[in-house]
């Protein structure tokens, strides 16, 4: 009989992996619309912004996909949506059907999705326990590296977004 803990740690990599293996292909193949909307939102360097943004998606895609590294993955994704929340999300409130701006209900379950895969691993069914590693990479290790992605969500935010000012009303 199949471990149900694992299978549940495969579905939930196979999910949150898979939306940010997509989002990172679809923005690295619209690299100009990327740029554009990255520059739109107050991040200096939009080149630099697609690139990591696209490469750091697909990488974190393909890391809680296969179950490589997870908590690294995890980290990633945990670092995007930080980005994401602060930059786009949070003035919309929570709802992501709100318009113009999406709410933040999206981006907080794919972090707590992340988050969770950071502390559990990656389960029995991935390349971390095939080789290995996975139990040098969970618990308070993994806690250790997804709590990096929020530092390098932190880091970016310093040194690249300057937000927008809008109009103020007489």
């Amino acid at each position: 009989m199949p471990d149900t803990g694992d299978a549940a740690l495969l579905i939930l990599r196979m999910a949150v992996g898979f939306v940010f293996l997509a989002h990172g292909i679809k923005h690295f193949r619209n690299r100009e619309k990327t740029m554009r909307w990255t520059a739109g939102i107050g991040f200096t360097s939009p080149a630099i912004q697609w690139f990591f943004m696209s490469f750091a998606e697909i990488g974190a895609g393909f890391s809680l996909t296969l179950g490589l590294l997870t908590a690294v993955g995890a980290a990633g994704v945990v670092s995007l949506m930080a980005v994401a929340l602060w930059t786009v999300h949070r003035r919309a409130g929570f709802w992501i059907t709100a318009r113009p701006d999406e709410g933040w209900e999206y981006a907080m379950v794919l972090t707590a999705g992340a988050v969770t895969l950071g502390l559990l691993g990656a389960g029995e069914w991935s390349l971390d326990h095939a080789l290995g590693i996975a139990a040098d990479l969970d618990g308070g290790v993994g806690a250790l590296i997804v709590a990096s992605g929020v530092a390098a969500a932190v880091g970016q935010l310093m040194l690249f977004f300057r937000p927008l000012r809008q109009p103020t009303g007489s």
